[in-house]
């Protein structure tokens, strides 16, 4: 019964058709991301900005009040940066607070709040810790609440969720040694025993992992006769025996979190904790991820508030030349970048977040947008901060404290924001995720065309399918609202933004016109030109910001006293916005992807092995993976759960 010590050998065609047969296959509800990518600004889709309930606010509210209570109390950001480690007390008095349970429904005892609330209350966590606010992201957004939220029986919510929302921590356990966004190859494995599943594997990056009572585990069920096999999701007990937690990893950032490797040896799992049917699985974790990805948007909203705020004291305290650096435009204009970015960040997160609470949209690519968007800009900004404050930025807090300035912490939101752009989809991955989302009309119309497998008779079907949708399709691509010089009028106050909306529902079929014309030329090669699908997907995302701010000015012009300043912030943005997708636009045709082919080629094979002289390797000896075969653990097991 022993599982398997081979890693599954797959080709690239077999890994495309396990990813294809995760996805949701249908839209069954509008997406303003997707009609985006198809030429088709529809802003009805989010203007006006959709709003939390009354009832929703209050009760958000009231928790965020008695948060930021406990954050400003209870919680030492800098000595859980120094000790590598979140105090048991802090957890504990996280339990009590109920802020593992805030996206748990109150029947199950939980908080009940919407995304858009338990976003805030993410940002406002992570902002003291960013350790915190992985430790309650990890548990909430992808562990074994959302998941049985979303797929889980009323026997499993009604055992489990009680336990997820007051005292048991919980992680999503996919990663291994040698598989990382390529599901195909899952080694760990589930075989059905009985009423049991008996698992063996090992399990990398584990968050949550060190200290969790519950896991979702993801393993492959063998095919058989009564069992259709597949990779499958399971709840999982930590303390059952034959799970050794091997090792607590340690990173360069987020220093606090509980992050292992896990070996599963004959772990015995009822089949009553399976999560779905077999086969399931990975569809289940990218259902999950869909709102499970805008926790970290949030966490880089934190951070750009952050950011500005010491960015704006930092630069009227220090003088250079007889003025104020932010008067100097060299220092002024990285201000302004990460005061636009950090509105245009919000913006964002709040409207997939309400979107996402309403579900009236399918918010698939507004989630995957608003990760993409929020880490790589995130990332930009806390660089900008790091180089405003000089040396200063580059000291720690720590040493800034010892000799008798301000202990301001900016090299580590550095290396603590450096993460997202590789958590839950690293930005490579996301540019194909939502690549595949933008470009699944055509394929749907159009893919069998360029099929190689396709029979001639399935051939001429589909170039008929295409001819009709594409003779509805193009025309509508020539014009637009964006050439009316009076459209979206209604956002002009003071300050016009009526022009960006013109400009982006211009853009957009501009883009799709791009996207058209790039699957004419290289039909079935267009998926292995990644960097014209990056750039594709890149002006989209900053599409979807520049509609997101328009709309947020003129909700915050209704409904607060800072309408006018939102105007100014989302002009802002849109004009930088603006010049970053003309320059994407230009590389799209004009660009050394070709050269940097032939550059890796020669790489690969040797060719420039001299350019590597003159230097010492400081690497320590050791297999570049770790050995994942299945078996029984060697090592002490460092599991160490909070009671």
């Amino acid at each position: 019964m022993s599982a398997p010590s081979s890693q599954p050998t797959v080709s690239e065609r077999e890994a495309r058709e396990v990813a294809e047969a995760a996805r949701e296959q249908e839209w069954r509800k509008p997406s303003f991301a997707k009609e985006l990518f198809l030429g088709r600004f529809r802003l009805d889709l989010v203007h006006p900005h959709p709003m939390p309930s009354a009832e929703a606010a209050e009760r958000g509210e009231e928790f965020l009040a008695k948060l930021r209570d406990f954050c400003e109390t209870k919680v030492d950001g800098a000595l859980i940066e120094r000790e590598a480690r979140i105090p048991d007390e802090v957890i504990n008095g996280l339990k009590e607070l109920g802020a593992l349970g805030m996206k748990i429904d109150t029947k199950y005892g939980g908080l009940g709040l919407t995304q858009v609330y338990y976003n805030k209350a993410l940002a406002l966590a992570g902002s003291a810790s960013p350790a915190i606010g992985v430790l309650l992201s990890a548990h909430q957004s992808i562990g074994v609440p959302q998941p049985l939220k979303l797929f889980g029986t009323d026997e499993q919510k009604e055992t489990f969720l009680p336990r997820c929302a007051r005292t048991d921590i919980s992680a999503f356990l996919l990663t291994e040694p040698d598989v990382g966004s390529d599901p195909a190859r899952l080694a760990t494995t589930a075989v059905p025993d009985g009423d049991d599943y008996v698992l063996d594997g090992v399990k990398l990056w584990t968050t949550n992992g060190v200290v969790a009572d519950l896991l979702v585990v993801m393993a492959r069920v063998p095919k058989s006769e009564d069992h259709r096999g597949g990779i499958t999701a399971f709840v999982v007990e930590t303390n059952s025996p034959g799970i050794t937690v091997e090792n607590r990893n340690a990173f360069m950032g987020l220093r606090g979190i509980e992050n292992g490797v896990t070996r599963f040896h004959q772990v015995r799992v009822p089949a009553a904790n399976r999560i779905g049917p077999e086969g399931a699985g990975l569809k289940i974790a990218l259902t999950t991820l869909n709102t499970g990805r805008l926790s970290l948007p949030a966490s880089c909203v934190a951070a750009g508030k952050w950011c500005l705020k010491i960015a704006r004291e930092w630069s009227a305290a220090r003088e250079q030349w007889g003025k104020p650096i932010a008067q100097h435009d060299a220092v002024g204009s990285k201000i302004s970048f990460i005061a636009a970015t950090t509105f245009a960040l919000e913006a964002v997160t709040d409207l997939a977040s309400q979107m996402a609470d309403e579900d009236r949209n399918d918010i698939r690519i507004e989630g995957a947008l608003a990760k993409l968007f929020a880490s790589e800009q995130a990332w930009l900004m806390a660089d900008e901060l790091v180089q405003i404050r000089g040396g200063r930025g580059f000291e720690t807090a720590a040493s800034l404290a010892a000799r008798g300035e301000r202990a301001v912490p900016a090299e580590q939101v550095l290396r603590d924001l450096r993460i997202n752009r590789i958590f839950e989809g690293s930005t490579e991955i996301m540019h194909l995720l939502i690549a595949r989302e933008a470009v699944d009309a055509h394929l749907s119309v159009a893919g069998d065309l360029i099929d190689p497998d396709k029979s001639l008779s399935d051939k001429a079907k589909a170039g008929a399918n295409a001819g009709v949708f594409y003779a509805k399709w193009l025309p509508k691509l020539v014009a637009g609202q964006g050439q009316l010089p009076y459209s979206y009028s209604e956002f002009k106050h003071g300050v016009d933004l009526s022009g960006h909306l013109r400009y982006v529902e211009r853009t957009a079929r501009k883009l799709a016109r791009s996207t058209f014309y790039a699957m004419s030329r290289w039909q079935g090669r267009m998926e292995t030109k990644q960097g014209f699908l990056g750039r594709i997907v890149d002006i989209g995302a900053e599409l979807f910001a520049m509609s997101a701010v328009c709309v947020r000015a003129e909700l915050l012009r209704t409904t607060e006293a800072h309408g006018r300043e939102a105007y100014q912030l989302a002009d802002t943005f849109c004009r930088q916005s603006r010049i970053r997708i003309e320059e994407l636009f230009g590389r799209l045709w004009t660009n050394t992807d070709d050269l940097d082919r032939k550059v890796v080629k020669g790489v690969m094979s040797g060719t420039y092995t001299w350019l590597e002289d003159g230097i010492v390797d400081p690497s320590g000896e050791g297999p570049w993976i770790a050995d994942a075969t299945p078996g029984a653990s060697e090592k002490d097991n460092v599991h160490r759960p909070i009671r």
